[in-house]
């Protein structure tokens, strides 16, 4: 009877730690291996770089090509601009003069 008492009162007591060490194992594991994790901060990050890079070129582009638009809407279109819109999209030239083609830029 007295190993029974003995038993059931470590039993008893070891309850509360075993519960306590699951949850926090289960949330440490979480915390690293987890959706929202140690490990997937850093893939994250990577694919943050990336899009930051692409914001950075995007931003670029329409710079240039807001600069472009402000050369066609003044009061008087920017001459140079208006020829090189024209021989790139009708590729026309004066005679003798051979029309390349190349690369907006």
């Amino acid at each position: 009877m007295r190993i029974k008492r003995s038993v059931a009162r470590f039993f008893g007591l070891m309850v509360l730690p075993a519960v306590t060490i699951a949850v926090v194992g289960y949330f440490g594991a979480y915390g690293i291996w987890g959706e929202r994790g140690v490990l997937a901060l850093e893939d994250t990050q990577a694919k943050l770089g990336v899009a930051q890079d692409q914001l950075a070129q995007l931003s670029e582009t329409r710079t240039r090509l807001e600069h472009r638009i402000g050369l066609m809407e003044q009061g008087s279109p920017d001459p140079d601009l208006v020829e090189e819109l024209a021989r790139t999209r009708l590729m026309d030239g004066a005679p003798n003069q051979v029309a390349v083609s190349r690369d907006a830029h």
